[in-house]
């Protein structure tokens, strides 16, 4: 009976263990992808708390930040240089819009869920502009229809 109480403490230890580490997701941005020009892909992430996010461009001329009101509470606003790689850990559960600034009203935005969307509906109303409008409208309906 000791070495099987023994046995299922140890299993245990390794199923949390095994829970406990955190993803790494890479986003590249690009001038085109799947679909079409000026592009992050992935644009939806899904993550859970404390997920690290990588950007990537591997085009020139690109860089990401995130939209005003389209962060959970408590999370830190961020900005990446152009060309430059950032890497971020998201430990606020909600949706974070990001954006390309220059190519923002050519579409060129993401959205990543964080565990729970407690924020979507705030995110969702801030305005946008050009064909970031359209892009937001589809990915808020992935993000959200994915539970």
């Amino acid at each position: 009976m000791g070495n099987t109480l023994t046995a299922l403490a140890l299993g245990a230890a390794v199923f949390v263990t095994g829970v406990a580490h955190a993803a790494e997701i890479e986003v590249h941005m690009l001038n085109k992808g799947a679909k079409g020009a000026m592009v992050f892909e992935p644009d939806l992430v899904i993550a859970a708390p404390g997920d690290t996010i990588r950007f990537v461009p591997t085009d020139k001329g690109h860089n990401v930040e995130t939209i005003a009101g389209m962060l959970p509470e408590g999370a830190e606003p961020f900005k990446g240089k152009y060309n430059k790689e950032l890497t971020i850990t998201l430990d606020a559960e909600g949706v974070y819009g990001v954006k390309c600034s220059p190519h923002y009203a050519m579409g060129m935005v993401a959205l990543i869920r964080v565990g729970n969307p407690a924020n979507a509906e705030e995110a969702k109303a801030v305005k946008q502009s050009g064909k970031a409008k359209a892009v937001f409208a589809e990915l808020f309906g992935q993000a959200l229809a994915a539970n």
